[in-house]
């Protein structure tokens, strides 16, 4: 879950002792000009959860209330990034002497939290990371440990704050603790000003939110921004089901989140590319025939390959949903079947006596399959 930058700012940093610029939200030109009588010359920033606004035209500076009217006009209703902005976050001004990254994040590749800083702000951290990788201090910290301020300093050491670093570790201490308070996966200020006075503002701040955490921070997922769906991915929600929609031509149907993956990355190894994700395990295998609707309904798919693989789960039930679905359906759509695991057997014979189909005995030759179909299906 993402959260757009106002949000962020006032819900996450505010609370960790960070400071953020004042500004208001607004959905209107006129309340951007009345924002902006009130708060001087400011910036106006689309909010919408996704980076690279300025490179969109989604942020401007406005210098008076006139200004600030136009550029809201002309950022409301476009489209910045992939999103339509509805609101403007109408934000005072700052005087940077220097810009700074901070972020905490979950690293995947070592199952660690990952505290990083760099000296140069204001640009992607992956460029930062590709051209300049000695501009960007690391430091993991394990689960269930903390991160101190003798950390902090020591991760600083080759940054050249001079004076300022006791004041920049204190504040990494303080984003790290509220990444934890938080469930999040990510909390990134970028950039990170430093003011003439010598004080630290953060000008904006990415927070995305652990999904499976959002029952535990009801706040911060009451206001996390709606993902922009297609078609498709919205009529999967409006059922129940996890869709996403690609670009592909091997529509996949499998069970559990991790077979689907795997399924996916097969498709892409032998040369094809998924239509889809969807997963029908735990009671999603009920829905058999409105997921089975879901994928064929995507133009693209020029064929089908299901894989079932049953521990706990009998792959037998599963597969007697989408064989019904099949035969209420008709696709004209090749399919190709794995199945393996609990109720193996019986799901093998029942797909060969209702659908005429025998099942692979491997995985990898009923994507191959099912890959050869699409193309001659173009």
């Amino acid at each position: 879950m993402n959260l757009a930058e106002h949000p962020a700012k006032t819900l996450v940093l505010r609370p960790a002792g960070i400071a953020v610029p004042e500004g208001e939200i607004c959905t209107t030109p006129e309340a951007a000009a009345g924002a902006a009588g009130r708060l001087g010359t400011v910036m106006v920033k689309a909010q919408i959860p996704a980076g690279k606004r300025g490179k969109g035209g989604g942020i401007r500076l406005a210098a008076n209330p006139g200004e600030a009217a136009r550029a809201a006009r002309a950022i409301l209703g476009s489209e910045v990034s992939g999103h339509r902005v509805s609101a403007v976050l109408v934000e005072q001004a700052a005087a940077i002497a220097a810009e700074y990254y901070a972020a905490v994040l979950h690293d995947a590749a070592s199952a660690t939290s990952l505290v990083l800083f760099s000296g140069e702000g204001g640009m992607e951290i992956e460029e930062i990371a590709a051209t300049r990788p000695a501009a960007l201090s690391r430091h993991h910290v394990a689960g269930g440990e903390e991160f101190t301020r003798e950390e902090a300093r020591a991760m600083l050491a080759d940054q050249n704050l001079g004076a300022e670093r006791e004041e920049v570790a204190a504040l990494l201490v303080s984003l790290f603790r509220r990444y934890r308070e938080t469930d999040a996966e990510l909390i990134e200020i970028n950039p990170l000003a430093r003011l003439a006075d010598g004080s630290l503002l953060a000008l904006d701040c990415k927070f995305i939110l652990d999904d499976a955490a959002a029952y535990r921070q009801p706040e911060l997922s009451a206001r996390a921004a709606p993902e922009p769906r297609t078609a498709l991915e919205a009529r999967g929600a409006a059922a129940g089901l996890k869709y996403i929609e690609l670009p592909g031509d091997v529509a996949i149907l499998a069970n559990g989140a991790g077979l689907t993956m795997t399924t996916m990355d097969a498709v892409h190894h032998f040369g094809g590319s998924a239509a889809n994700f969807l997963e029908i395990g735990g009671e999603a295998y009920t829905k058999s025939e409105a997921a089975l609707a879901l994928v064929l309904a995507n133009p693209n798919a020029r064929s089908v390959v299901v894989n079932f693989c049953g521990a706990f789960a009998r792959t037998d039930v599963m597969a007697e949903g989408v064989v019904r679905a099949w035969q209420s359906l008709n696709p004209d759509l090749p399919v190709f079947f794995s199945v393996h695991g609990t109720g193996e057997a019986e799901a093998v014979a029942l797909i060969e006596r209702e659908l005429g189909l025998t099942p692979f005995d491997f995985m990898e030759d009923a994507v191959k399959a099912a890959i050869a179909a699409a193309g001659a299906h173009r």
